[in-house]
């Protein structure tokens, strides 16, 4: 069996980092940023720490900021007609998954028109010419969106969110700066770092998992257990160690696909706009009870990294413990474990939904709509 891995071709980690934009901006020759940032980062200045650099080496840029969490359909299709007129060459996305997402999918319609009905992107898009330059400069330690072939666009209209993979959407450079993400609230740290651990065990034990994936994946379980309390307290080692772990794990689930805790995380977007780190880590130790029997020992390495002592444990014991160490890793960190939200008379429309999602075939076991109907229930 062939394995196909897809990376970066360039990343810079560390505080500071961002410093090392200006010199790849001149050294490559370009003229003007098409920056893609939200509404929230721009008024709390967040935007302003990559613009101010900009602004200190004259060079020239223009904002698009109507991005929301869980982009829509829509947004993209402003962003799309905001950088035809910006007369703009290359982009800068500055954010979390929202822009991360939106900027892709701009800089892919820009150069592949024929898709600039947005909703012909879903699943693999067969797109012929590489994203518009970029460089990616994440501010929450979450979504990795930064170091993956993968974005997520809202359709309001059908209340469904859709997958797109696509190599041609990959930012040219990521810029990995802990300092860019030392402004994000408790909530915001908690929810996407869970994201983060959801994307490195979903990865770990999906149908495509191979060794160098799974080399990566343990070793962003790890970083994350031991530092997303700490980054939730703001504290530098632990927002360094989350900026790792969540670009860690982006480089492996990018390539090996995601489960069902992802497919029905996108269904509670769509449908209840919760946000996305919310749902995940609600549903992931949901997900890991159910996938657990079809796992091998790998719950044993998950447990082992999330820092319990698996010694003489039988494979029930560990596998238990394996999704204990997740639940209390969540209860820590504030998220809660059901959703008020949630009706009965949703549940067909839910069930199908995440039945029908992108990342539905790469879990370990598959799942009936059915079997979502019972899994959504344990929110309830």
């Amino acid at each position: 069996m062939v394995n196909r891995f897809v990376l970066n071709g360039i990343s810079y980690h560390g505080k500071g980092a961002i410093q090392e934009i200006p010199g790849i901006i001149q050294s490559k020759g370009l003229q003007k940023a098409f920056i893609a940032s939200d509404p929230d980062l721009i008024r709390f200045g967040v935007t302003a720490k990559v613009t101010d650099l900009l602004d200190a080496n004259h060079m020239a840029y223009e904002v698009y900021s109507d991005i929301k969490p869980n982009p829509t359909i829509e947004n993209v299709k402003s962003g799309v007609a905001a950088y035809k007129a910006s007369g703009a060459d290359y982009m800068i996305t500055i954010g979390g998954g929202s822009s991360m997402d939106t900027g892709k999918a701009i800089g892919i319609i820009i150069n592949n028109p024929e898709f600039e009905d947005v909703r012909s992107l879903e699943g693999v898009a067969p797109t012929k010419n590489r994203t518009v330059f970029t460089i990616a400069v994440p501010t929450t330690a979450g979504t990795a969106a930064e170091a993956t072939i993968n974005y997520v666009i809202t359709d309001v209209e059908k209340k469904r969110k859709f997958v797109c993979v696509d190599t041609n959407d990959i930012p040219d450079i990521a810029i990995v700066d802990p300092d860019m993400m030392s402004s994000m609230p408790k909530g915001l740290t908690a929810s996407t770092g869970m994201d983060a651990l959801t994307h490195a065990i979903e990865g770990y034990t999906t149908k495509a998992a191979w060794a160098l994936a799974d080399c990566l994946n343990l070793e962003a379980i790890r970083l994350i257990a031991k530092n997303l309390r700490s980054a939730v307290q703001n504290e530098d080692e632990g927002r360094e160690g989350m900026a790792l772990g969540q670009f860690v794990t982006g480089m492996a689930f990018s390539n090996v696909g995601l489960g069902i805790a992802h497919s029905m995380a996108h269904t509670l977007g769509a449908v209840y706009d919760t946000p996305h780190g919310v749902a995940c880590a609600m549903m992931l130790p949901i997900v890991m009870e159910y996938n657990a029997d079809c796992t091998g020992e790998k719950f044993k390495a998950i447990a082992e990294a999330m820092g319990v002592d698996t010694a003489g444990m039988d494979q029930e014991t560990y596998r238990k413990a394996a999704i204990d160490a997740v639940r209390q890793l969540s209860a820590d960190v504030g998220i809660p474990s059901k959703l008020e939200a949630l009706k009965e008379e949703d549940l067909d429309f839910l069930a199908e939904s995440a039945a029908a999602d992108a990342c539905a075939p790469g879990n370990p076991k598959d799942a009936s709509v059915e079997d979502f109907k019972m899994l959504f229930r344990k929110l309830m």
